[in-house]
């Protein structure tokens, strides 16, 4: 059984700011902030009366003297806080972070509230992952890893392995928040069966035991937050519980699937394919230029090498639209932390 939604307490994308504008100015810390990013927040700060202090650097102890005297910061998901900065944050005068991702396996969020730090996320339009899980699940389907290297070489010829039509399968989501919720009303358009794991129900599928929904499923698709309790979700026994020739499709954390077993099911033939938006070995190569250097991790190696897998570098969040959300509601985080603790 999936542990509770982690959105308690975020901003929902869109949300006004009514009586929780403090009555002085405040200053927040914005680390590891993009080009595109920094954009957004010079434009949407003042206006909610607050003063950005950007950088592009991630918050690091060489960076952390930007922090001083500002209660809150946001952060970005590609840099883990580890415990020790956590502590050297808290000896800087900070007590909330926001966190410009749906995701906390970057922070220990129950250390930090044991130094008096606390942490919360931001909701974002699930609609950028949701249409980015379609789109990949409709390619390993349909094989199109395959058939676009082919044409990249000029080889134009069919796939020597028919697709098949999603309306004819049986997609499983894993994970029914605002995402998961998303992909489902999507996949009620191509009119094929849906089944559902998660303790939050959504109109629109069949809720099943898990192990059930393996079983049924060709398509498995997941969106549960990373947590202990799901670290592996996804490991050798219950791998072996799926269809043969079924696929799975993740655009939620790496570390949810068992990425040993999971190559084993690819190398053997049993799986038909795999779409990751997201894998275990990606901190340190995603988001980086390795045209010149190697990929240290064998088993990213290895999972590119199969001509049934799709690699793409955690992109399903990087829309305009998601974008904006991130940098507002992580601005009214802050305002409503200090309105709440310092108004």
């Amino acid at each position: 059984m999936l542990p509770p939604s982690f959105l308690v307490g975020s901003a929902r994308a869109g949300s006004e700011v009514g009586g929780d504008r403090p009555s002085r100015r405040l200053d927040v810390t914005v680390f590891g902030c993009d080009v595109d990013e920094a954009v957004l927040f010079r434009e949407k700060a003042p206006a909610l009366g607050i003063t950005p202090v950007i950088t592009g650097a991630a918050v690091s102890q060489a960076t952390i003297e930007l922090a001083t005297g500002n209660r809150c910061i946001s952060v970005g998901h590609k840099t883990d806080v580890t415990n020790p900065l956590l502590l050297a944050l808290s000896r800087a005068g900070v007590e909330y972070i926001s966190t410009r991702s749906i995701g906390y396996n970057h922070i220990d969020v129950a250390f930090a509230e044991s130094i008096g730090i606390r942490v919360e996320n931001v909701a974002y339009s699930p609609a950028s992952v949701a249409d980015y899980t379609l789109m990949l699940m409709l390619m390993v389907l349909r094989h199109a890893a395959s058939v676009l290297r082919r044409v990249a070489s000029h080889d134009y010829r069919l796939p020597e392995v028919r697709g098949r039509e999603l309306g004819d399968l049986t997609v499983g989501v894993i994970g029914t928040g605002r995402i998961g919720a998303a992909v489902i009303e999507r996949l009620r358009g191509f009119g094929c069966r849906i089944l559902a794991h998660d303790e939050r129900h959504t109109p629109g599928a069949d809720y099943v035991p898990f192990d059930e929904l393996l079983r049924e499923s060709d398509v498995v698709t997941l969106h549960a937050p990373l947590t202990a309790d799901t670290r592996h979700l996804l490991d050798a026994r219950r791998m072996s519980l799926l269809k043969p020739g079924a696929v799975l499709v993740n655009t939620a954390r790496g570390a949810l699937i068992d990425t040993d077993a999971l190559l084993h099911a690819l190398e053997t033939g049993r799986l038909g394919g795999a779409a990751l938006d997201v894998v275990e070995d990606e901190e340190g190569v995603f988001y980086a230029d390795h045209r010149d250097r190697p990929v240290e991790s064998e088993r990213l190696r290895r999972l590119q090498r199969l001509p049934n897998v799709i690699i793409s570098p955690h992109a399903a969040y990087f829309t305009e639209r998601a974008l904006s959300d991130m940098v507002e509601n992580s601005l009214l985080n802050c305002l409503r932390f200090e309105g709440r603790n310092h108004g």
